[in-house]
């Protein structure tokens, strides 16, 4: 179906949300730290970045922004996860195309991917 990305501290956050996108035949490449992020195959591109905000080692917002700044990455879908942030830090800090408040609702994030990946093609 298509390839993401996920950018995701807590473990088992990050693999639940593997565990879903798999179910749904998506395949899913995880990271847990900004470091491990930018070390990743960059000429390999997503159909989907999913991105916490606070990381050990930087900010979800900050590699948003990295990304958008890339020619080859400016148009990639990005969803931007966070429990503390709010919908204008996103928007205003990087220009990601959604916000998911954690927690979240499986359903409702599903639906926040596939209409990502859809509008994105």
């Amino acid at each position: 179906m298509g390839k993401i990305f996920v950018l995701e501290d807590d473990k088992d956050i990050r693999e639940v949300v593997t565990m879903m996108l798999e179910s749904e035949n998506y395949t899913v490449v995880s990271f847990a730290n900004v470091h491990d992020f930018m070390q990743r195959d960059m000429k390999e591109i997503p159909d989907l970045f999913i991105l916490d905000v606070m990381l050990p080692d930087g900010s979800g917002l900050d590699v948003c922004g990295r990304l958008k700044a890339e020619s080859s990455l400016a148009n990639a879908p990005i969803i931007i996860m966070s429990a503390h942030a709010s919908v204008e830090e996103v928007r205003n800090g990087c220009g990601a195309e959604s916000f998911i408040q954690k927690p979240f609702d499986m359903d409702f994030f599903l639906g926040k991917v596939r209409s990502q990946i859809e509008n994105s093609a």
